[in-house]
């Protein structure tokens, strides 16, 4: 009887010592810069799969993603391109150009720091 106590006791310090280890484990892992490390390993893995999968959509149909580029490109410049055509209708119209409108800059109020 006092054997199967004793290998009762040996298996239950066994046992505390493994799951001593495993909260040991578990405290590193859920630190907050171990976990903000995990976080970005998994942003980078996921942010490179998406850079390779569109480099390959890119080289299988390089005219589509140019159409796409060029489309965000007058996306973008938009108001210019609004600009410069009304001034050659503008132009053609009368044979003059105009300028463009321009907001007048609001004035600058200074600062004014007093001294004692």
């Amino acid at each position: 009887m006092s054997d199967r106590i004793e290998q009762a006791k040996r298996d239950a310090e066994a046992a505390r010592g493994e799951l001593a280890s495993t909260l040991a484990n578990l405290q590193q892992r859920l630190k907050p810069g171990a976990l903000a490390n995990q976080a970005w390993s998994g942003v980078r893995d996921k942010g490179s799969e998406l850079a390779d999968e569109a480099v390959e959509v890119v080289k299988a149909r390089p005219a589509a993603a140019a159409g796409v580029l060029a489309a965000f490109a007058l996306f973008l410049a938009r108001g210019q391109i609004v600009s410069a055509a009304s001034r050659v209708v503008a132009r053609s119209k009368n044979g003059t150009v105009k300028k463009p409108r321009t907001r007048k800059p609001k004035p600058r109020r200074e600062a004014v720091k007093e001294k004692e």
